[in-house]
């Protein structure tokens, strides 16, 4: 006999507590495999397809594209160990499973399905191979009891059989509420219902979505039937409308959700500023040598030439000697334990401008590389960042910050430090100008580097000294070469 199984949004890791359905890979009535995924989310840091733990038939899915779900709110149910046939589709009511109103407990995404067995494959904080637990008991339902009401935003598809996504409610201590619809219960609760005073208009007393529009109605009449005792002031034409933090704007100016990338791009900077007590300095340097050094590496021919260097991976070189002779800048601090943590390895993040947002991809070990193998790296993950294929773990564990603003257009900038990392390099556009050379005016190729640094890990002359090394090398290829 089948049971059906909901499977709720799991921990997709990394502190992640939300994520928007962007695409539904699944159709109601669609037959999956354990392991297939399901659906494709977008998290604060990446793009993510959920793969099911469960295989059988899908019953509802829960949510639109473009809602936005917590961890541990229900994505889809799924019928397992159905015969073949017994549930074919959606609108086939006559064998479709009910969840039993006697079952314990609501199924634990973390399980794994008992008939199916499981592959033991781990997204994070579930998978088909923890251990097994109590699943509720089915039962064929009547034809008439399929849900005829549209759905609403995170409701299950209109037309899904009743008994084909029942979740159990915890229980009241009145007795059970004759209530059957997840949808009607999910109404009740956003408008402060109590179900246990309403008498339901279906068979045997049962609670249906009327008897709860009845009641908000009523619930709506009452409030707006208070007398008006004193007379208000008309609102002008040009209405005003006040946000809950008490912001004024036009009533039909445009409002962006800060969520997604967006928004933990504003909660970390947020955060930033109001922990970091940073500080900047800044340089103009002459990159010309830096230039032509790159072209003469990549107009070298032969066995030994390799791929093309970018600007880019040798100002991240750049930056792995400084760091270590300056360790202080690789570094975080621990607030609670009110301690500097030093970092043995480079983990170098690199401002990259997606359609999605700005994101900041990670090149692990960037001490460990030379500038072809950082070129490459950055090369990859900028190329995952534009197609939105990168994982939680390829955007977090940076420990330095390398922001290369000059590809916008513009000279310099005051970066904001990359929390919880303890500094971070703006570049601004490299370009000619004039500039003193060996004593006389020449038009050189000049750049403006930008520090910004926590000052509870380091002192300004530390700050200064990375940034003159950089610049050093910037200046002066050749004092890279010494430390190569």
């Amino acid at each position: 006999m089948a049971q059906v199984l909901e499977f709720k949004l799991p921990d997709l890791g990394e502190g992640l507590t939300e994520a928007e359905i962007v695409r539904w890979l699944v159709e109601v009535g669609d037959v999956v495999a354990i392991d297939q995924p399901v659906v494709e989310v977008e998290t604060a840091k990446a793009m993510v397809e959920v793969p099911c733990p469960y295989g059988g038939v899908v019953t509802a899915r829960f949510g639109d594209e473009g809602t936005e779900l917590p961890v541990g709110a229900p994505l889809l149910t799924v019928a397992v160990g159905a015969p073949d046939g017994e549930v074919s589709s959606p609108s086939s009511s006559s064998a479709a499973p009910s969840a039993s109103s006697s079952s314990g407990s609501d199924t634990d995404p973390g399980s794994g399905t008992e008939s199916s067995g499981g592959s033991g494959n781990v997204l994070v904080g579930y998978g088909t191979g923890a251990p097994a637990a109590r699943r509720r008991r089915v039962r064929p339902v009547r034809p008439d009891r399929v849900v005829a009401d549209p759905p609403v935003s995170g409701a299950p598809v209109a037309g899904t059989p009743v008994a084909e996504v029942l979740v159990a409610e915890a229980p009241v201590s009145e007795g059970p509420v004759p209530v059957v619809s997840p949808l009607v219960r999910r109404l009740a609760r956003q408008n402060d219902i109590d179900l246990r005073r309403l008498a339901g208009s279906g068979p045997h007393g049962l609670i249906l979505r009327a008897d709860v529009d009845r009641a908000i109605r009523a619930a709506e009449e009452t409030t707006t039937a208070a007398p008006a005792a004193q007379p208000q002031a008309q609102a002008p034409a040009a209405a005003v409308a006040a946000a809950p933090n008490g912001v004024a704007a036009a009533a039909d100016a445009e409002r962006i959700p800060l969520r997604g990338v967006r928004g933990a791009v504003a909660d970390k900077l947020s955060r930033s500023r109001t922990e970091i007590p940073d500080a900047t300095c800044w340089v103009d340097a002459d990159a010309t040598e830096l230039m032509a050094v790159r072209a003469a590496m990549n107009a070298a021919t032969g066995p030994s030439a390799g791929p093309k260097v970018s600007v880019l991976a040798l100002l991240a070189r750049i930056c792995t000697a400084a760091l270590a002779r300056f360790p202080e800048l690789n570094a975080t601090v621990d607030t609670e334990a009110r301690e500097i943590v030093r970092l043995p390895g480079v983990h170098l993040g690199f401002a990259a401008q997606t359609e999605r947002g700005l994101v900041v991809p990670v090149v692990r070990d960037a001490h460990t590389r030379n500038a072809e193998s950082v070129g490459a790296e950055i090369a990859r993950l900028t190329e995952l960042a534009r197609t939105g294929k990168l994982s939680p773990a390829q955007l977090t564990g940076g420990t330095f910050t390398l922001n290369n603003y000059g590809v916008f257009g513009v000279d310099g900038s005051t970066p904001i430090i990359n929390h919880p990392e303890a500094a971070m390099l703006g570049v601004g556009r490299i370009m000619p100008k004039p500039w003193v050379h060996q004593g006389e005016l020449a038009v050189r190729q000049v750049v403006q580097l930008s520090l910004t640094f926590d000052h509870r890990v380091c002192d300004g002359g530390t700050a200064g000294g990375f940034l003159r090394y950089v610049a050093d090398c910037v200046e002066q290829p050749a004092v890279l070469l010494r430390t190569l």
